[in-house]
Protein backbone atom coordinates (compact mmCIF):
# COMPACT_ATOMS: atom_id res chain seq x y z
CA UNK A 1 0.00 0.00 0.00
CA UNK A 2 0.86 3.97 -0.46
CA UNK A 3 -1.48 5.46 1.30
CA UNK A 4 -4.04 5.18 3.66
CA UNK A 5 -6.85 7.73 4.87
CA UNK A 6 -8.13 7.10 8.80
CA UNK A 7 -11.44 8.83 9.59
CA UNK A 8 -12.81 9.90 12.50
CA UNK A 9 -12.74 11.77 15.56
CA UNK A 10 -14.53 14.15 18.32
CA UNK A 11 -13.84 11.83 21.12
CA UNK A 12 -11.26 9.22 22.83
CA UNK A 13 -13.70 6.62 21.62
CA UNK A 14 -12.45 7.08 18.13
CA UNK A 15 -8.84 8.71 18.10
CA UNK A 16 -7.64 5.80 20.26
CA UNK A 17 -8.43 3.07 17.70
CA UNK A 18 -7.82 5.19 14.68
CA UNK A 19 -4.04 5.74 16.03
CA UNK A 20 -3.75 2.34 17.56
CA UNK A 21 -4.28 1.23 13.52
CA UNK A 22 -2.08 3.65 12.07
CA UNK A 23 1.05 2.98 14.22
CA UNK A 24 0.42 -0.84 13.32
CA UNK A 25 0.07 -0.03 9.32
CA UNK A 26 3.21 1.97 10.00
CA UNK A 27 5.18 -0.74 11.80
CA UNK A 28 3.99 -3.17 8.60
CA UNK A 29 4.50 -0.29 5.68
CA UNK A 30 7.23 2.29 7.22
CA UNK A 31 6.79 4.26 4.03
CA UNK A 32 2.90 3.68 3.92
CA UNK A 33 1.15 8.00 3.65
CA UNK A 34 -1.16 8.00 6.55
CA UNK A 35 -3.53 10.80 6.70
CA UNK A 36 -5.90 11.34 9.57
CA UNK A 37 -9.35 13.25 8.94
CA UNK A 38 -10.77 14.88 11.29
CA UNK A 39 -12.28 18.18 12.74
CA UNK A 40 -10.35 21.18 14.13
CA UNK A 41 -11.92 21.59 17.58
CA UNK A 42 -12.02 17.42 18.57
CA UNK A 43 -9.32 16.05 20.67
CA UNK A 44 -7.53 14.78 17.13
CA UNK A 45 -6.40 17.74 16.75
CA UNK A 46 -4.01 17.40 19.34
CA UNK A 47 -3.51 13.99 19.23
CA UNK A 48 -2.86 12.99 15.71
CA UNK A 49 -0.52 15.34 15.05
CA UNK A 50 1.13 14.77 18.32
CA UNK A 51 0.95 11.12 17.39
CA UNK A 52 3.40 12.39 14.39
CA UNK A 53 0.77 12.15 11.72
CA UNK A 54 -0.61 14.54 9.74
CA UNK A 55 -4.16 15.42 10.03
CA UNK A 56 -6.76 17.03 7.37
CA UNK A 57 -10.18 18.62 8.98
CA UNK A 58 -13.49 18.34 7.33
CA UNK A 59 -16.46 20.59 8.41
CA UNK A 60 -18.38 19.00 11.43
CA UNK A 61 -21.58 16.62 9.66
CA UNK A 62 -24.03 16.03 12.63
CA UNK A 63 -26.92 13.98 11.38
CA UNK A 64 -29.74 15.63 13.38
CA UNK A 65 -32.09 12.76 15.38
CA UNK A 66 -35.39 15.27 15.75
CA UNK A 67 -37.58 16.98 12.72
CA UNK A 68 -36.29 20.85 12.58
CA UNK A 69 -34.17 23.51 10.67
CA UNK A 70 -31.25 21.10 10.57
CA UNK A 71 -32.45 18.71 8.82
CA UNK A 72 -33.12 20.99 6.23
CA UNK A 73 -29.51 22.20 6.22
CA UNK A 74 -28.13 19.01 6.02
CA UNK A 75 -27.47 17.86 2.59
CA UNK A 76 -25.44 21.43 1.73
CA UNK A 77 -23.14 20.72 4.94
CA UNK A 78 -22.68 17.07 4.07
CA UNK A 79 -22.20 17.94 0.45
CA UNK A 80 -19.47 20.29 1.32
CA UNK A 81 -17.99 17.85 3.62
CA UNK A 82 -17.92 15.25 0.64
CA UNK A 83 -15.80 17.82 -1.43
CA UNK A 84 -13.40 18.19 1.69
CA UNK A 85 -13.00 15.06 1.87
CA UNK A 86 -12.96 14.41 -1.98
CA UNK A 87 -9.54 16.21 -2.01
CA UNK A 88 -7.89 14.23 0.85
CA UNK A 89 -8.92 10.89 -0.72
CA UNK A 90 -8.54 10.94 -4.54
CA UNK A 91 -5.47 9.07 -4.98
CA UNK A 92 -5.59 6.67 -1.33
CA UNK A 93 -5.62 3.30 -1.76
CA UNK A 94 -7.80 2.70 1.50
CA UNK A 95 -10.28 4.77 3.42
CA UNK A 96 -10.75 3.31 6.91
CA UNK A 97 -13.66 5.23 9.38
CA UNK A 98 -14.32 4.72 12.65
CA UNK A 99 -17.28 6.34 12.74
CA UNK A 100 -18.03 9.92 14.00
CA UNK A 101 -18.40 13.41 12.27
CA UNK A 102 -16.22 12.75 9.44
CA UNK A 103 -16.55 9.69 8.96
CA UNK A 104 -19.42 9.98 6.46
CA UNK A 105 -18.56 12.53 3.89
CA UNK A 106 -14.88 10.07 4.13
CA UNK A 107 -17.27 7.27 2.93
CA UNK A 108 -19.20 8.75 -0.07
CA UNK A 109 -16.10 10.77 -1.21
CA UNK A 110 -14.80 7.31 -1.25
CA UNK A 111 -17.61 5.33 -3.08
CA UNK A 112 -17.53 8.43 -5.74
CA UNK A 113 -14.04 7.51 -6.54
CA UNK A 114 -14.18 4.35 -6.17
CA UNK A 115 -11.53 3.45 -3.46
CA UNK A 116 -11.98 0.38 -1.37
CA UNK A 117 -13.86 1.69 2.06
CA UNK A 118 -13.01 -0.15 5.19
CA UNK A 119 -15.35 0.08 8.53
CA UNK A 120 -14.60 -0.15 11.74
CA UNK A 121 -17.64 -0.06 14.95
CA UNK A 122 -16.47 0.46 18.26
CA UNK A 123 -19.90 0.11 20.10
CA UNK A 124 -21.80 -2.77 19.99
CA UNK A 125 -24.58 -0.68 18.63
CA UNK A 126 -23.45 1.45 15.62
CA UNK A 127 -23.57 4.77 15.01
CA UNK A 128 -25.42 6.39 12.13
CA UNK A 129 -22.08 7.16 10.49
CA UNK A 130 -21.24 3.33 10.50
CA UNK A 131 -24.43 2.26 9.96
CA UNK A 132 -24.18 4.38 6.47
CA UNK A 133 -20.45 2.72 5.61
CA UNK A 134 -21.33 -0.85 6.26
CA UNK A 135 -23.68 -0.68 3.37
CA UNK A 136 -21.18 0.59 1.11
CA UNK A 137 -18.45 -2.12 1.80
CA UNK A 138 -17.78 -5.40 2.40
CA UNK A 139 -14.67 -4.89 4.90
CA UNK A 140 -16.75 -4.61 8.41
CA UNK A 141 -14.60 -4.76 11.59
CA UNK A 142 -16.87 -4.50 14.53
CA UNK A 143 -15.20 -4.79 18.39
CA UNK A 144 -18.16 -7.01 19.71
CA UNK A 145 -19.99 -9.91 18.60
CA UNK A 146 -23.79 -9.44 17.40
CA UNK A 147 -22.96 -5.83 16.35
CA UNK A 148 -25.97 -5.49 13.68
CA UNK A 149 -23.91 -4.19 10.58
CA UNK A 150 -23.83 -6.27 7.48
CA UNK A 151 -20.28 -8.61 6.43
CA UNK A 152 -19.34 -7.91 9.99
CA UNK A 153 -16.16 -9.50 10.97
CA UNK A 154 -15.49 -9.13 15.15
CA UNK A 155 -11.63 -7.96 15.23
CA UNK A 156 -11.85 -6.27 18.77
CA UNK A 157 -10.73 -2.72 19.52
CA UNK A 158 -7.12 -1.45 18.21
CA UNK A 159 -5.38 -0.49 21.41
CA UNK A 160 -2.28 1.34 22.06
CA UNK A 161 0.86 -0.88 22.21
CA UNK A 162 1.05 0.99 25.67
CA UNK A 163 -1.71 -0.53 26.64
CA UNK A 164 -1.96 -3.52 24.47
CA UNK A 165 1.57 -4.51 25.93
CA UNK A 166 1.02 -3.15 29.62
CA UNK A 167 2.74 -5.47 32.18
CA UNK A 168 0.87 -3.57 34.93
CA UNK A 169 3.08 -5.43 37.77
CA UNK A 170 6.05 -4.56 36.18
CA UNK A 171 5.04 -0.14 35.59
CA UNK A 172 3.26 -0.22 39.01
CA UNK A 173 5.94 1.27 41.18
CA UNK A 174 7.05 3.86 38.35
CA UNK A 175 3.01 4.48 38.31
CA UNK A 176 2.49 4.60 42.17
CA UNK A 177 5.53 7.40 42.28
CA UNK A 178 4.18 9.46 38.97
CA UNK A 179 0.97 10.11 41.35
CA UNK A 180 2.75 10.26 44.74
CA UNK A 181 0.64 7.60 46.05
CA UNK A 182 2.16 4.80 48.39
CA UNK A 183 2.79 0.91 47.55
CA UNK A 184 0.89 -0.66 50.54
CA UNK A 185 -2.79 1.41 49.88
CA UNK A 186 -5.71 -0.08 47.98
CA UNK A 187 -5.80 1.96 44.80
CA UNK A 188 -8.93 3.34 43.07
CA UNK A 189 -9.04 4.76 39.75
CA UNK A 190 -12.07 7.28 38.82
CA UNK A 191 -12.13 8.67 35.11
CA UNK A 192 -14.64 9.87 33.21
CA UNK A 193 -13.28 9.71 29.45
CA UNK A 194 -11.50 12.24 27.97
CA UNK A 195 -14.60 14.61 28.45
CA UNK A 196 -15.00 14.16 32.25
CA UNK A 197 -18.47 12.91 33.79
CA UNK A 198 -20.00 15.47 36.15
CA UNK A 199 -21.90 12.46 37.87
CA UNK A 200 -19.30 10.56 38.45
CA UNK A 201 -17.30 13.70 39.68
CA UNK A 202 -20.08 15.02 42.10
CA UNK A 203 -20.50 11.23 43.76
CA UNK A 204 -16.84 10.19 44.28
CA UNK A 205 -16.12 14.60 45.11
CA UNK A 206 -18.39 14.15 47.72
CA UNK A 207 -17.62 10.42 48.95
CA UNK A 208 -13.73 11.60 48.78
CA UNK A 209 -12.90 11.61 52.56
CA UNK A 210 -15.06 8.83 53.28
CA UNK A 211 -12.88 6.94 51.11
CA UNK A 212 -9.71 8.51 52.36
CA UNK A 213 -10.76 7.30 55.86
CA UNK A 214 -10.72 3.48 54.45
CA UNK A 215 -7.56 3.40 53.33
CA UNK A 216 -7.56 3.84 50.02
CA UNK A 217 -5.87 6.26 47.79
CA UNK A 218 -7.28 7.58 44.95
CA UNK A 219 -6.46 8.73 40.96
CA UNK A 220 -9.42 10.71 40.02
CA UNK A 221 -9.57 11.53 36.34
CA UNK A 222 -12.33 14.69 36.43
CA UNK A 223 -12.06 15.91 32.45
CA UNK A 224 -10.67 19.06 31.22
CA UNK A 225 -12.24 22.23 33.00
CA UNK A 226 -13.60 19.96 35.52
CA UNK A 227 -10.80 20.07 38.32
CA UNK A 228 -12.00 20.22 41.91
CA UNK A 229 -10.19 20.83 45.08
CA UNK A 230 -8.83 17.39 46.23
CA UNK A 231 -9.20 17.03 50.27
CA UNK A 232 -6.16 17.34 52.05
CA UNK A 233 -4.87 16.61 55.20
CA UNK A 234 -3.04 13.53 57.44
CA UNK A 235 -4.03 10.12 55.21
CA UNK A 236 -4.08 8.19 51.91
CA UNK A 237 -3.80 10.95 49.14
CA UNK A 238 -6.49 11.72 46.34
CA UNK A 239 -5.14 13.11 43.61
CA UNK A 240 -7.19 15.19 40.96
CA UNK A 241 -5.72 15.86 37.50
CA UNK A 242 -8.18 16.75 34.25
CA UNK A 243 -6.26 14.03 32.45
CA UNK A 244 -3.87 11.59 32.07
CA UNK A 245 -1.46 11.30 28.48
CA UNK A 246 0.26 8.38 29.91
CA UNK A 247 -3.19 6.22 30.28
CA UNK A 248 -0.94 3.19 31.19
CA UNK A 249 0.44 4.52 34.26
CA UNK A 250 -2.81 5.04 36.00
CA UNK A 251 -4.18 1.37 34.78
CA UNK A 252 -0.53 0.29 36.50
CA UNK A 253 -1.59 2.18 39.89
CA UNK A 254 -4.79 1.23 39.55
CA UNK A 255 -6.41 -1.67 41.85
CA UNK A 256 -9.99 -0.68 40.82
CA UNK A 257 -11.51 1.31 38.21
CA UNK A 258 -14.81 3.18 38.17
CA UNK A 259 -15.73 4.42 34.73
CA UNK A 260 -18.13 4.92 31.74
CA UNK A 261 -18.61 2.27 29.50
CA UNK A 262 -17.56 3.57 26.42
CA UNK A 263 -16.40 0.65 23.97
CA UNK A 264 -12.36 1.98 24.02
CA UNK A 265 -12.76 2.04 28.10
CA UNK A 266 -14.28 -1.41 28.36
CA UNK A 267 -11.42 -3.43 26.09
CA UNK A 268 -8.66 -0.94 27.31
CA UNK A 269 -9.51 -2.57 31.08
CA UNK A 270 -10.08 -6.01 29.82
CA UNK A 271 -6.68 -6.00 28.01
CA UNK A 272 -4.98 -5.49 31.23
CA UNK A 273 -7.23 -7.86 33.72
CA UNK A 274 -8.62 -4.36 35.23
CA UNK A 275 -12.14 -5.09 37.93
CA UNK A 276 -14.15 -2.48 37.34
CA UNK A 277 -17.94 -0.50 37.85
CA UNK A 278 -19.34 0.83 35.11
CA UNK A 279 -21.63 3.70 35.32
CA UNK A 280 -23.17 3.80 31.54
CA UNK A 281 -23.76 7.29 29.83
CA UNK A 282 -27.47 7.21 29.84
CA UNK A 283 -28.04 8.56 26.62
CA UNK A 284 -27.68 7.81 22.79
CA UNK A 285 -28.92 4.17 21.68
CA UNK A 286 -27.89 2.93 25.02
CA UNK A 287 -24.67 1.36 23.60
CA UNK A 288 -22.44 1.72 26.32
CA UNK A 289 -24.95 -0.80 28.63
CA UNK A 290 -24.43 -3.48 26.03
CA UNK A 291 -20.41 -2.64 25.69
CA UNK A 292 -20.33 -3.88 29.36
CA UNK A 293 -22.71 -6.73 29.05
CA UNK A 294 -19.89 -9.52 28.49
CA UNK A 295 -17.28 -8.75 30.88
CA UNK A 296 -20.19 -7.88 33.65
CA UNK A 297 -21.44 -11.23 32.65
CA UNK A 298 -18.34 -12.82 33.15
CA UNK A 299 -17.76 -11.07 36.70
CA UNK A 300 -15.06 -8.64 35.62
CA UNK A 301 -17.43 -5.67 36.74
CA UNK A 302 -19.75 -4.17 38.37
CA UNK A 303 -22.86 -1.87 36.71
CA UNK A 304 -24.46 0.75 38.15
CA UNK A 305 -27.25 2.99 36.77
CA UNK A 306 -26.09 6.88 36.12
CA UNK A 307 -29.17 8.17 38.07
CA UNK A 308 -27.93 5.85 41.27
CA UNK A 309 -24.72 7.02 41.40
CA UNK A 310 -24.32 8.80 44.57
CA UNK A 311 -21.61 9.60 47.17
CA UNK A 312 -23.93 6.45 49.36
CA UNK A 313 -23.62 4.28 46.53
CA UNK A 314 -20.07 4.95 45.52
CA UNK A 315 -18.73 4.52 49.03
CA UNK A 316 -21.26 0.76 49.22
CA UNK A 317 -19.10 -0.55 45.79
CA UNK A 318 -15.86 0.47 45.83
CA UNK A 319 -15.01 0.22 49.75
CA UNK A 320 -16.08 -3.35 49.76
CA UNK A 321 -14.19 -4.46 46.74
CA UNK A 322 -11.28 -2.49 47.75
CA UNK A 323 -10.87 -4.11 51.20
CA UNK A 324 -11.33 -7.25 49.62
CA UNK A 325 -8.25 -8.57 48.02
CA UNK A 326 -9.75 -12.16 47.06
CA UNK A 327 -12.75 -10.56 45.62
CA UNK A 328 -10.26 -8.13 42.86
CA UNK A 329 -8.42 -10.69 42.09
CA UNK A 330 -10.62 -13.20 41.11
CA UNK A 331 -12.52 -10.24 39.08
CA UNK A 332 -9.48 -8.91 37.60
CA UNK A 333 -9.33 -12.78 36.14
CA UNK A 334 -12.50 -13.00 35.12
CA UNK A 335 -12.16 -9.26 33.37
CA UNK A 336 -8.89 -10.26 31.43
CA UNK A 337 -10.58 -13.41 30.35
CA UNK A 338 -12.73 -10.85 28.15
CA UNK A 339 -9.77 -9.27 26.81
CA UNK A 340 -8.11 -8.94 23.50
CA UNK A 341 -4.84 -7.29 22.75
CA UNK A 342 -3.98 -7.93 18.92
CA UNK A 343 -7.10 -6.01 17.85
CA UNK A 344 -4.92 -3.54 15.98
CA UNK A 345 -3.34 -6.45 13.50
CA UNK A 346 -6.51 -7.74 12.87
CA UNK A 347 -7.78 -4.56 11.42
CA UNK A 348 -4.69 -3.97 9.39
CA UNK A 349 -5.38 -7.41 8.07
CA UNK A 350 -8.84 -6.44 6.89
CA UNK A 351 -7.57 -2.65 5.38
CA UNK A 352 -4.83 -5.16 3.22
CA UNK A 353 -7.58 -7.53 2.07
CA UNK A 354 -9.60 -3.87 1.11
CA UNK A 355 -6.57 -2.70 -0.71
CA UNK A 356 -5.70 -5.96 -2.87
CA UNK A 357 -3.12 -7.24 -0.37
CA UNK A 358 -3.48 -10.19 1.15
CA UNK A 359 -1.98 -10.49 4.73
Amino acid sequence: MRSVVLAGGGSAGHVSPLLALADCLRRRHPQVAITALGTATGLESRLVPARGYPLATLPKVVFPRRPGADVLRLPGRLAEAVRAADRVVRDTDVVVGFGGYVASPAYLAARRRRVPIVVHEQNARPGLANKLGGRLTSHVGVTFPHTPLPHATVVGMPLRREIADLDRAALRAEALAHYGLEADRPTLLVTGGSLGAKRLNDAFGAAAQRIRAAGIQTIHLCGRGKEFDAPTGPGPAYVVREYADRMELAYAAADLVVARSGANTVCELTAVGLPAVFVPLPIGNGEQRVNAAEVVAAGGAELVDDAELTAERALSEVVPLLTDPETLSAMAAASASCGQRDADELLADLVETAGGRRP
